[in-house]
């Protein structure tokens, strides 16, 4: 399985200069908790919900802030087609829960998140649960 058949191909995006206040919109409108920022078709920052809301105690219009303001710059992206095992290593390294998922241009295909990680190694178990219960009628958990 790869990285770009786990998680959600429709990402909440925003450019740089985007006012935060359309960012939580847009956020609010599609229940989620993060817009990727970018330039062109390129991922070039991430802003979650918690970064708007602890740029509350920092400025007087929040409201007003460009995301690019209190967007994480830099951020780790994934490729389509790595191995979605890329996903949990990406997480212990870059300690961040969610990642945009790129093709081999850079350009923004998608986005998978811890939740998308433990959501599919949940379903793993269930299938291995279901060949354990199958191979040993008498084992019951």
């Amino acid at each position: 399985m790869s990285v770009g058949e786990l998680g959600p191909k429709n990402v909440v995006t925003a450019g740089p200069d985007t006012e935060l206040e359309t960012v939580a919109q847009r956020l609010a409108s599609n229940n989620v908790g993060a817009a990727v920022v970018t330039e062109g078709e390129e991922p070039v920052g991430i802003v979650t919900d918690r970064d708007i809301a602890l740029e509350v105690a920092q400025s007087d219009d929040v409201a007003g802030t460009p995301a690019e303001d209190v967007m994480t710059a830099g951020l780790t992206t994934l490729r389509a087609d790595a191995d979605a095992i890329e996903i949990s290593r990406a997480i212990k390294e870059e300690n961040a829960r969610r990642f945009p998922v790129v093709d081999e241009n850079g350009e923004l295909t998608g986005i998978v998140t811890l939740d998308d990680l433990v959501a599919t190694i949940g379903e793993q178990l269930d299938n291995v649960a279901d060949t354990i219960e199958a191979q040993s009628p008498a084992y019951s958990p």
